[in-house]
């Protein structure tokens, strides 16, 4: 099964054009989605905005070979490590699923326009779609925060879930027609071969094709106000948040003299309260 190329037996019944256009359109409804998430959600305005009033509250310039680290550094952590997930178990998902997804999409193009269609491509294919049924069945029935920390059932879906589901019934299909195909299963077959690949390609025409309602614009996003967040630390004007204070420091009392009222005289650091504990008050 490793080694089975699933869209070359596929040739046979649809050109390989018809396949490429396919891919092509698919990547084309991803751009107008994402566009259209932009313009209706007015992120890009709401971004280019507060960098501006960031800019306004900064204490220092940020140049540009800092600038230049800075980025190296939110690819290095945000992007390719997803550092920002302090759950190991959540990130160790995130990490399956998204390198899972990009080895499935990017061989899934090179076989289909035949830039590679050697065995090892092959295995690519299979690896990365396993990848991604691990990582995101773990997030799907342990890991997500209204199961796991609201009560929520698995099964009981929502339109925040569109993205999660649409992507693994993508993989799902997709490992099980090209199980039906290695066992010697013809695509031209009215039977279970056939079924699964319809099923294969309607669940990937809706992932792909419903961006602006689904998260998975957000993708897109992520590191761009990543990057926001080092400059604004970095420049000083902290993203227009208030400055953290010591409230045990007697300057502090003295430039809000009701704290000791409502807090003691020795207040206690709270720290990061929401990682405290595991999140599990249902």
């Amino acid at each position: 099964m490793f080694t089975n190329n699933p869209f070359a037996e596929l040739s046979a019944l649809i050109s390989t054009d018809v396949m490429q256009i396919y891919i092509i359109l698919m990547a084309l409804l991803v751009a107008g989605g994402t566009i259209l998430d932009m313009m209706h959600k007015k992120s890009a305005k709401y971004f280019f905005m507060d960098s501006a009033k960031n800019a306004k509250n900064a204490k220092r310039t940020v140049s540009s070979g800092e600038k230049a680290g800075l980025a190296v550094a939110t690819l290095a952590n945000e992007v390719l490590t997803s550092g920002e997930f302090a759950n190991p178990k959540r990130r160790i998902s995130h990490l399956l699923s998204m390198y899972g997804f990009i080895l499935f999409v990017a061989t899934t193009v090179l076989m289909i326009f035949e830039v590679s269609t050697s065995a090892l491509t092959a295995q690519i294919w299979h690896i990365g779609a396993l990848m991604l049924a691990v990582g995101g069945y773990w997030f799907w029935f342990f890991i997500r925060v209204d199961v796991n920390s609201e009560g929520v059932r698995w099964y009981q879906l929502r339109k925040a879930d569109m993205f999660i589901v649409s992507l693994l019934l993508m993989v799902t299909f997709g490992l099980i027609w090209s199980y039906l195909q290695s066992k010697g299963g013809k695509v031209s077959d009215m039977g279970s071969t056939t079924l699964f690949f319809g099923l294969f390609i309607l669940s990937t025409t809706f992932l792909f094709s419903t961006v602006l309602w689904s998260k998975f614009a957000h993708m897109f996003f992520k590191p761009a106000a990543a990057f926001q967040k080092r400059v604004a630390h970095a420049d000083g004007g902290a993203l227009n948040l208030p400055k953290d204070w010591d409230l045990s420091s007697a300057e502090v009392h003295a430039k809000f003299p009701d704290i000791p009222e409502y807090m003691g005289k020795n207040p206690e650091n709270m720290g990061a309260g929401i990682r405290r504990e595991a999140p599990n008050h249902y």
